[in-house]
């Protein structure tokens, strides 16, 4: 029942895919893809920090008629910079200094921690509804997100095709024939970080080989300087997604690490 992005460009559909798509244009995250009325759309724009890693701008989210603008330390709402708590019609908007959480009434939750990770919870009354990078909410992984009837996708062409056309848009689509590297060499150091004793809740709550994959590739895109970001945000995740299934993560982050 739930979508993720995070860290490094990670994606992770409904249907418990992973992928990796770097885009920095403004793209639909998830939506309510039904032909007559929509129930909601949750859009993200990322770009990169001073330090040079992938954060989430914003996010632009409507609930049936209500726009809500998302910044960090910042919530509007219809055009209204808002105090949270802040409940209207079916929509409840809390934040603290770490996340931002917003919970609607027609079935949806979204959790994002103000940086780059943002989760979506959605009601299986919209399975096959959705549209959108976290992709048709179908049941099956690849379907319809990266195979198409006849024609197969690789992760940036789908990711492009996700982008909302702004006439005003200044961003450049991810060139779609760049392959990914490998990063072999780092699944030792990931496979050790996330088996730690901390963890032991969560091996079988959670598909461990997509988390390692990608902190894979977060070693590699920091070409081996040791910056926290590197490790943590998957890390993070992992944790996350940990807790959201039912398991308790130990203590893992320490004065020195992440």
């Amino acid at each position: 029942y739930v979508c993720s992005t995070w860290g490094n460009n990670h994606f992770k559909t409904f249907d418990g895919d992973v992928y990796q798509f770097p885009g920095v244009c403004e793209y639909n995250f998830v939506s309510d893809c039904r032909e007559a009325y929509k129930e909601f759309s949750v859009h993200i724009q990322r770009a990169l920090n001073s330090n040079g890693h992938p954060e989430i701008q914003y996010i632009l989210m409507k609930i049936k008629d209500i726009m809500v603008y998302l910044k960090p330390n910042l919530v509007v709402v219809d055009g209204r910079i808002v105090k949270t708590p802040y409940y209207t019609s079916g929509v409840l908007i809390e934040s603290s200094e770490i996340y931002t959480k917003i919970y609607a009434k027609l079935g949806m939750t979204l959790m994002w921690n103000q940086q780059d990770a943002l989760m979506v919870e959605l009601d299986n009354k919209f399975n096959n509804h959705t549209c959108g990078l976290c992709g048709d909410y179908n049941g099956i992984q690849i379907y319809n997100e990266f195979i198409n009837g006849d024609t197969r996708y690789n992760s940036i062409t789908y990711g492009n095709m996700q982008k909302i056309s702004k006439p005003t848009a200044k961003c450049e689509d991810p060139d779609e024939t760049q392959a990914l590297p490998s990063c072999n060499e780092h699944r030792d150091e990931c496979l050790k970080l996330l088996t730690s004793p901390a963890f032991a809740d969560c091996r079988l709550r959670l598909n461990l080989e997509m988390y390692i994959q990608a902190c894979m590739q977060d070693k590699c895109a920091c070409n081996g300087r040791e910056d926290s970001f590197c490790v943590c945000s998957t890390i993070s995740e992992y944790s996350r997604q940990c807790s959201h299934a039912g398991g308790r993560p130990g203590e893992w982050r320490t004065q020195n690490f992440c």
